[in-house]
């Protein structure tokens, strides 16, 4: 190891890594100690190196500093992994697990036999690794595909890191395009906007702009045309005006709006856009869903059934034999025009009777031996609907069989559900897309029945399709209004339909947490700052909740927040509350998030390896610091996360009112600020207070609350789903 005068700002070090104490995903920062080849003294050292391995020799170049805490260590800014040399920094490399297929066992193996010329010999002449017993053809090919996959990790992290692209996905891109990643981010980084989820324009345009590509070039102008696109399907439109899009393109690009027109017309020849209407365009995929949707919604609504003869009238008095009371006028409806139409719509607010049609539609059709299958968008919207009906449910994706294979749903047109009866809950958060992929696997005959609240918030993904389909008047709509729930929660569902009203006045604000009444249900805490708001959510979950309620904070409250930044956003509330009722335990910094044993968490994508799905939750057991893997708790099944699957949550003591749909909790905590006016809508403040099935705590400033109650004028989701509805229509007539 070579060292230069200490406190010098251009020293150097070179030395095998010997241990990683500490490492940040998001922006690679280190510390580790550092080992010389002669086995000198460990060192410690800090900095910034993306994606480096216990074994791996670096040369260090920085400063030496004298921490209070952890004394002389060795703080680096700049750095250069190298193949390691000697036998021992080769030994240590191999035994890291960096290789796939090479462990600790047979790191020393193959060192024994090799020597110095291990790492040439991987290289150059790995077919020689079967001189080593125990290894054979098959571990060769998987050594080998893993060190070629190293040295293109590393090259192209090494040329993304001053571009803030993420570990995560820069081993995206090179499982996408393996040794040519580099190649290909040079010559076409546009192209990786289409091709690899999660790169946008501003990372693949900073990019092209710093290789010296020119401002004005085709492919850049497309590249922007398709992203501003994007952005309005982001937003949940599936169709843009071209006028808009030239003006917002023009603008993003700092482009000449004439030449953005010209692209247009290039990109329309080239089908990756598509006319709607005549001034409209939309991306192929959108047109080809809302073409779907529509045509397979008419398809349904046409074809004659294939349910058992069934009396309406008297099946609806047998159902209310069997329930114990009468049903109301409205419920008896919802359930007759179920039974009589292919496809009908059921919506109404908390408390109107839903569940009530529901059990009694899944009793009726089950004593005539119809086929019934009850689906929601969401696990915990799936088990609801189960607890509910007494009756198995499951989530879209798990009924429609999807294949991460394939990328796509196995159950279809060709391969259709077998079914006379399908009940899809939670139906307003179904997105354009996923709405077309059910109703491609339900097969003619059967009956839809899409239950859901028109009032919430739209689907997170693009599309309003449960308001389309009522608004084209072409299904038979019931409409729930009469509230039926009188008992520990009539103040929650009497405030909700207050709220729809535009007509709701919070209760009484109190200035402190510690006032509250245990025996309301609806409470609001007054606090007309972020900080003030901050503090009174924590004190209500440290101690006000626990002793007043008598619940578990962690499983039994949940914080919804209209935004994810500021003081009183999403994100500081999380690293607070885990402060406030989780100070202790093991921690690790998995990308931008802290993750601590007991933390709750909340995984944000499907991932059907695991089994576990986009909005499920659970509580981490433990935490593996050295080796970055984390094991959560949901719900009794214990699931392993390693390094890179990690990025795949967040934490969840609080989370987005959008997140929360399709799932309810005991007790809601729901801070509204005026920092918050962007988001401040009726339709959010609905949508989180029904959320609660036993308490909610408004916390924040009563003046926001009122500004959200008035503001009933939510962005009009541009579609094109009702015009296509209508054209299915006059081409069956």
């Amino acid at each position: 190891m070579s060292t230069s005068k200490a406190n010098s700002s251009n020293s150097h070090l070179e030395g095998v890594l010997e241990r990683i104490t500490f490492y940040n995903e998001e922006n690679g920062f280190l510390i580790g100690k550092l080992k010389g080849n002669d086995k000198t003294a460990e060192i410690a050292v800090v900095g910034k190196a993306p994606k480096v391995q216990c074994g791996e020799t670096l040369e260090l170049r920085g400063k030496w500093v004298n921490h209070p805490k952890h004394g002389r260590q060795f703080s680096f800014d700049s750095f250069e992994s190298k193949l390691p040399a000697s036998a021992y920094g080769i030994r240590k490399y191999l035994a890291s697990g960096l290789i796939h297929g090479i462990g600790k066992t047979y790191a020393n193996k193959i060192v024994d036999k090799f020597g110095a010329d291990t790492l040439k010999i991987i290289s150059e002449e790995s077919a020689r690794l079967q001189e080593i017993e125990g290894i054979g053809k098959k571990r060769i090919k998987s050594i080998r595909e893993a060190w070629e996959e190293q040295k293109a990790v590393r090259e192209v992290m090494m040329f993304l890191q001053t571009y803030g692209v993420t570990d995560a996905l820069c081993l995206r891109l090179v499982r996408k395009y393996g040794n040519s990643a580099k190649t290909i981010l040079e010559t076409d980084p546009y192209r990786i906007i289409r091709e690899v989820k999660g790169i946008g324009f501003k990372t693949a345009d900073k990019i092209a702009l710093n290789l010296g590509l020119s401002n004005n070039g085709p492919e850049r102008i497309e590249a922007g045309v398709l992203h501003t696109v994007q952005e309005a399907e982001d937003q949940g439109h599936n169709h843009v005006e071209r006028r808009e899009l030239v003006i917002q393109a023009a603008n993003l690009l700092e482009a000449d709006s004439n030449e953005v027109d010209k692209r247009i017309d290039s990109l329309l020849q080239s089908t990756e856009l598509v006319p709607s209407t005549e001034e409209w365009l939309q991306l192929p995929s959108s047109a080809r869903a809302e073409q779907t949707l529509a045509r397979c919604i008419t398809t349904l609504s046409e074809t004659r059934s294939s349910l058992p003869p069934i009396q309406e009238e008297k099946a609806i008095v047998w159902a209310q034999d069997k329930a114990g009371f009468g049903f109301a006028d409205a419920q008896m409806e919802g359930i007759r025009q179920a039974l009589l139409s292919k496809v009908s719509i059921l919506t109404g607010g908390p408390g109107t009777g839903k569940t009530t049609i529901l059990q009694a539609l899944v009793s009726i059709l089950r004593a005539k031996k119809a086929k019934v299958l009850l689906a929601a968008p969401t696990g915990r919207a799936a088990r609801r609907m189960a607890e509910s009906c007494s009756y198995f449910a499951q989530t879209v994706h798990r009924l429609l069989k999807f294949d991460p294979s394939q990328g796509g749903f196995t159950m279809n047109e060709k391969s259709p559900l077998i079914c006379d009866f399908i009940i899809m809950d939670e139906a307003s958060m179904l997105d354009l897309r996923l709405a077309a992929a059910l109703v491609r696997a339900i097969p003619p005959q059967s009956h839809l029945l899409l239950v859901g609240d028109a009032d919430q918030l739209p689907s997170v993904g693009s599309g309003n399709v449960l308001k389309d389909l009522i608004d084209s008047k072409l299904l038979t709509v019931t409409r729930l209004a009469v509230t039926f729930r009188q008992a520990e929660d009539s103040g929650i569902v009497g405030l909700a339909h207050g709220i729809l009203s535009g007509k709701a006045k919070p209760p009484s604000p109190v200035d402190h947490p510690s006032t509250l009444n245990p025996e309301h249900d609806v409470h609001f805490v007054k606090a007309e700052t972020p900080e003030d708001c901050v503090s009174h959510v924590s004190l209500l979950c440290r101690e006000v909740i626990p002793r007043k309620f008598s619940v578990n904070v962690k499983t039994d409250v949940q914080i919804l927040a209209p935004l994810h930044r500021g003081i009183g956003g999403i994100g500081n509330l999380n690293d607070q509350i885990r402060d406030a009722i989780n100070p202790t335990g093991a921690t690790q910094v998995m990308g931008p998030f802290l993750f601590r044993e007991g933390d709750k968490v909340i995984q944000t994508r499907n991932n059907y390896d695991k089994d576990v799905f986009n909005g499920d939750m659970g509580i981490i057991d433990s935490v593996d610091t050295l080796n970055g893997k984390v094991e959560i708790l949901f719900e009794e099944r214990r699931i392993i996360y390693e390094r890179m699957e990690v990025t795949d949550l967040q934490p969840a003591y609080a989370i987005s009112v959008h997140k929360s749909q399709g799932s309810e909790y005991p007790i809601v905590i729901f801070p509204l600020l005026k920092q918050h006016f962007m988001m401040l809508q009726r339709n959010l403040v609905y949508t989180g207070l029904t959320r609660a099935k036993r308490k909610v705590i408004f916390v924040g400033d009563p003046a926001a609350y009122a500004m959200a109650i008035r503001n009933d004028k939510t962005l009009v989701r541009q579609t094109d789903l009702i015009r296509k509805l209508k054209l299915c229509k006059e081409s069956c007539s």
